[in-house]
């Protein structure tokens, strides 16, 4: 929805109201004391024991009110204590139109990213028999190079962590005509992400990284990763309705879940996902029960061990030490703490599909959902974030934590942070770009001295030691420092990506404006135009202009419309993201967004006729009346090849 809010604001309607920009541009990135970890809370003496019976009726009274109001389809909830299976429950359908439930026995559902912990397994398997370095650089293992930035290589640790520094993709990463569908070699060498950031320097999230491990994987192991996979880890840990393989073999058609936006709409077609390693499994949640009961067991499931123990630890364990109260990524789990329980585990999204997958090693308990629909208005991440939270406070509750006091010059550094900020998460070098332009964090300052996210909505985040600010009633945690030479925040709850600030010439509501009243300026010449011409001949009136002031002036106003067309263009382009077709971008549009990229032309060229406008009215001594339009629409049309140039939109490349 703000997507969709946004790019209709800009490109169409152009937005009519917006807050003050910030006039704070002074940082605050003072050296981080290391607070002491937050010692593990007793639970409460009231919390119900964890046991199949009080699990399964809880489960019963929260899932099936919750999909129902969000017009979810079907959900799979498998939970695991102590080395077995404590509750495997499916509720909704599989298929609306058939009837078929939810069975996480033979149902099989794609997990997503969730899928990457099983590249990040094969990986450690290759680890500890010697074949992979974690701190070597990559390009030792590819038959294509990858090339430094900064002169830092990229290591196996890097990519395990996401600090590959590699630019967001999407072209090419998701198909629904299997014919369309590349191999992840093809992948990986047609389409080498751009790097924004030095490896090892800043989270950013990053399916190409993770299919770069898994394409290591293959070539070090020899087989293909697929085979490299069933072999290695689903075998031994029994996962017989477990596969990376796309489209799905014959044997795992009939049981597949159906995907849907919501529950009360056609189902969307199966998935293919290029980038296989970062997120094509399809599997049942009984499997994936065995796939926890290792991971918490230190590799081990029955008479199997897929990792040696030290093995496993260390794949639990981040690669650099974290600061204390902020999660961070071990060897491709996440790694953080709930009601004081180490959890590890991964999240994971199709645009169907949606999974989390959790793991409390302390305690041997392990949950994993998946939800088949997106629900309505996105409902589905509400209710996962929800089903898991209460699950945590129903058996592992924590005492009400207490808000430390503020330092002194919080309410300072609040108002010097306050701000615009984008995720490192991002595209810079394709007209996709635009997209995380316009999708910026706002950063306020309060008049309590706290701060506030957009992006965390109804919280607020008090300064309890200089760059670290613990929400107000709660224990997440924001960390303010310095990555790569750009004022950053860090979200405790997600180390996946940053927050950094923004230079003035991308601030959004800078480019907002200018886009918004550029159009608005074009809109306004376009109907004057007319009406203007036709006072002229209805009354005899004389051209205010004549010659060759005249011709630049018509150009000038035909720019106007040519500016309008060209936006048009784009709308038209970017819209498929906005209904969710992200698989309608590959190869086949290339000829058309080749075409927007040379239409570029249009409104460069406008901009310089609207100029030469301005000089010949000034130069002829027409009106001031006049003057002042000649100004106002060189202004839209200079306006407008700035915005498409701040979004990406002004480019020649086809790799987005």
């Amino acid at each position: 929805m703000r997507k969709r809010l946004a790019l209709a604001a800009m490109i169409i309607a152009a937005a009519t109201a917006w807050p003050a920009i910030s006039q704070r541009p002074v940082p605050v990135t003072p050296t981080l004391p290391q607070p002491a970890p937050a010692a593990p809370v007793e639970q409460a003496s009231t919390a119900p024991q964890l046991t199949a019976t009080d699990l399964a009726a809880w489960l019963d009274g929260f899932v099936p009110t919750t999909i129902k109001q969000g017009k979810i389809a079907g959900v799979q909830v498998v939970v695991v204590k102590d080395g077995q299976i404590l509750v495997k429950k499916g509720y909704g359908f599989a298929d609306v139109a058939t009837k078929r439930p939810m069975d996480p026995d033979r149902t099989t559902v794609r997990i997503g990213s969730t899928s990457k912990l099983f590249t990040w397994t094969a990986v450690m398997q290759l680890v500890e028999q010697g074949k992979i370095d974690l701190n070597a650089d990559v390009n030792r293992y590819l038959d294509f190079k990858i090339t430094p930035r900064a002169g830092r290589a990229i290591t196996m640790n890097d990519l395990m962590r996401h600090r590959g520094g590699f630019e967001e993709g999407l072209k090419d990463v998701l198909e629904s005509d299997p014919k369309r569908l590349q191999t992840n070699e093809t992948y990986l060498k047609q389409h080498l992400r751009p790097r924004l950031f030095p490896a090892g320097a800043v989270p950013a999230y990053s399916n190409y990284g993770t299919s770069l491990a898994g394409y290591i994987v293959e070539r070090v192991s020899g087989e293909p990763f697929d085979t490299y996979v069933e072999r290695h880890i689903l075998a031994p840990l029994h996962m017989a309705r477990t596969t990376f393989r796309q489209p799905l073999p014959a044997r795992f058609v009939a049981d597949a879940s159906k995907g849907y936006m919501q529950s009360n709409v056609p189902p969307n077609a199966f998935e293919l996902v290029t980038t296989a390693p970062a997120g094509s499994v399809s599997a049942t949640g009984a499997d994936m029960a065995n796939f926890m009961i290792a991971h918490l067991q230190d590799g081990r499931f029955g008479d199997a061990q897929i990792l040696r123990p030290e093995t496993a630890r260390l794949m639990h364990t981040p690669a650099v030490p974290s600061q204390p109260g902020l999660d961070d990524l071990a060897h491709g789990f996440f790694h953080g703490h709930r009601n004081g329980q180490l959890v590890i585990g991964h999240g994971g999204d199709t645009v169907v599909f949606h999974t989390d997958m959790n793991l409390l090693p302390d305690s041997g308990v392990g949950i994993f959902v998946n939800f088949n629909s997106r629900g309505e208005d996105g409902a589905v991440y509400g209710a996962r974030d929800r089903l898991f939270d209460l699950f945590m406070d129903r058996y592992f509750p924590a005492a009400q934590a207490k808000d430390p006091p503020a330092i002194a010059s919080a309410a300072e550094h609040a108002q010097a942070i306050a701000g615009r900020y984008e995720s490192s998460r991002r595209i810079e070098s394709g007209f996709l770009g635009l997209f995380y332009l316009l999708q910026q964090d706002v950063v306020t300052a309060n008049d309590d001295g706290t701060i506030s996210l957009g992006s965390i909505e109804d919280r607020k985040f008090r300064e309890i030691a200089p760059g670290l600010w613990r929400e107000l009633g709660g224990t997440r945690q924001l960390q303010v420092t310095t990555l790569d030479g750009r004022r950053t925040i860090i979200d405790g709850s997600n180390p996946t990506a940053v927050i950094q600030a923004v230079p003035l010439a991308r601030n959004a509501l800078l480019n907002q404006i200018v886009a918004g009243l550029s159009l608005l300026v074009l809109l306004a010449t376009l109907f004057v135009w007319p009406v203007r011409a036709w006072l002229r001949r209805a009354y005899s009136l004389p051209a205010a202009a004549t010659g060759r002031a005249a011709l630049v002036q018509t150009l000038a106003r035909s720019a106007a419309a040519a500016d309008i067309v060209y936006l048009l263009g784009w709308y038209s382009t970017l819209a498929p993201i906005l209904q969710n077709k992200l698989d309608v971008y590959n190869g086949s549009m290339d000829g058309w967004i080749r075409m927007m990229q040379v239409a570029a032309i249009l409104p460069l060229a406008g901009a310089a006729i609207g100029l030469w406008n301005v000089w010949l009215t000034f130069r002829t001594g027409r009106t001031w009346g006049a003057k002042t339009r000649s100004v106002l629409l060189a202004g839209a049309l200079v306006g407008i090849p700035w915005f498409a140039w701040m979004g990406s939109l002004i480019n020649f490349n086809l790799n987005y």
